[in-house]
């Protein structure tokens, strides 16, 4: 079976890290900046950052439009931390005007761990790996509210702020509110290459 093509979006974030990642996970990876350079792509990921940032880059770079079109589609996608946000069909805490490309029937609220001071590391059990994950929370989002297609696969007890996902997923669509790509643990990213080996039989 020859590797799956797998674009990570390169308008800011760990794109070197996720690309490692992929590769080592068996897909061959690529960068995404443009319309055309997403047309030869099976699948993407959405990397950490800004997400308003993001959002303002995509639309500069004509790229939004042909993103939704592809997750309307059924292209598998990997978001993580803002890439969670990006995935997000609504968000709590944004800017004016912020946009997304969709996708997730998730509401997500931004920065809600607290600010970069806040950041912390956890290790999180997530459904279907056998062992917890080192997962790394910087300026992370949570999800506040999930529609009944949304599989939680991962949450994190914040105590008096309640119980909330941060690792989704709905069909081809997988989130991830903290930044797997850092570090050695590559079994978040493996399993979303399984996940686009099954949507693209």
């Amino acid at each position: 079976m020859s590797a799956v093509r797998v674009g990570v979006l390169a308008l800011q974030g760990d794109v070197r890290e996720h690309l490692r990642m992929l590769a080592d996970s068996g897909a061959e990876p690529s960068t995404v900046r443009r319309a055309d350079e997403l047309e030869t792509v099976e699948a993407l990921v959405v990397p950490g950052g800004e997400s308003t940032t993001i959002d303002k880059l995509s639309r500069a770079f004509d790229l939004r439009e042909p993103i939704r079109g592809r997750i309307a589609a059924g292209m598998p996608v990997l978001g993580t931390c803002a890439g969670m946000i990006m995935l997000a069909d609504r968000i709590e805490g944004g800017i004016a005007g912020q946009q997304t490309f969709g996708g997730l029937d998730v509401t997500v609220r931004r920065n809600a761990f607290g600010r970069q001071v806040d950041s912390f590391e956890a290790d999180l059990r997530v459904e279907g790996l056998d062992a917890p994950m080192r997962a790394a929370f910087i300026r992370a989002p949570w999800v506040e509210r999930y529609g009944p297609d949304v599989e939680v696969l991962a949450s994190v007890d914040r105590g008096e702020a309640g119980v909330h996902p941060v690792v989704v997923r709905q069909g081809p669509l997988l989130a991830a509110s903290f930044h797997p790509e850092v570090g050695r643990d590559d079994r978040l990213h493996r399993r979303f290459v399984g996940m686009c080996r099954e949507a693209l039989r």
